[in-house]
């Protein structure tokens, strides 16, 4: 399927422990697609992410990113595709000690020469684009603010604006409401949602709880033991179908 944003092919990822945490897993997203990925902890679904952009080494299979074969890239070249691709993560990953407005800039270190992040020099545009991305996701006035010293959902509109930075065409967002209240869950998905939706970007979301994958997302795939239990639209999971992947003792919790 030629166009796909991101196309994935007989993906395998077998740990050097023996753990076959993804098994054969093929399928394709569209272009400006907000697709999300459930399952319980130890699905693969944090693996299949991370694989995407190469941050964890696939064993067998081929990725696709706008047709480009990522699982075929040199190191350079990979460089070069990952400035495409924003990454969300679960636990944020920010350099706490740092200003808001240095962590949003680190998302434009892969194309910067190496020495302006060593010298913390980022010229005044860059620096007015930061600020318009933490504007876009509502916290302007915690730019010179250091990191740990906001709130756990202020951090993660802080990894949504680095992400910004790279002006990707993808977002991998991965779990990035794991660690947050259902009230602050709800705020930064909205603000995904509205760069995809806006912005036509393209997102991939991985998420456990069914409840925000029937509100935010435009497809979903389960999986299940590192293979694909559903894929299809959101709504058609039903009953019997949330209890083959979650297991029949599974109860499905809402998050208002």
């Amino acid at each position: 399927m030629r166009g796909a944003a991101v196309r994935i092919e007989n993906l395998t990822k077998i740990y050097p422990d023996g753990t076959r945490a993804l098994n054969g897993v093929s399928f394709s997203v569209t272009p400006g697609e907000f697709l999300i990925i459930i399952g319980l902890s130890g699905s693969g679904k944090s693996t299949l992410m991370r694989c995407i952009n190469r941050l964890v080494e696939p064993t067998s299979g081929k990725i696709f990113v706008d047709d480009v074969e990522v699982t075929a890239l040199a190191p350079d070249e990979l460089r070069r595709m990952r400035r495409q691709i924003g990454m969300i993560f679960q636990q944020f990953n920010l350099v706490k000690r740092s200003p808001v407005i240095t962590n949003v800039l680190s998302g434009r270190l892969g194309y910067v020469p190496p020495a302006w992040s060593l010298y913390n020099y980022f010229p005044r545009d860059l620096r007015e684009q930061a600020v318009a991305h933490l504007t876009t996701v509502g916290i302007p006035e915690k730019a010179h603010t250091r990191a740990d010293q906001l709130s756990g959902g202020q951090q993660q509109r802080v990894g949504i604006a680095r992400a910004l930075m790279q002006d990707p065409k993808l977002i991998l967002a991965d779990e990035p409401v794991a660690s947050l209240d259902p009230a602050t869950s709800h705020s930064v998905l909205r603000y995904v949602e509205e760069l995809n939706r806006r912005d036509g970007i393209t997102v991939m979301c991985s998420l456990h709880f069914l409840s925000l994958a029937r509100r935010y997302g435009t497809r979903l795939i389960a999986l299940k033991a590192g293979e694909i239990a559903f894929e299809g639209l959101p709504s058609e999971i039903d009953e019997q179908r949330f209890k083959e992947i979650f297991g029949e003792e599974a109860v499905e919790v809402e998050i208002a």
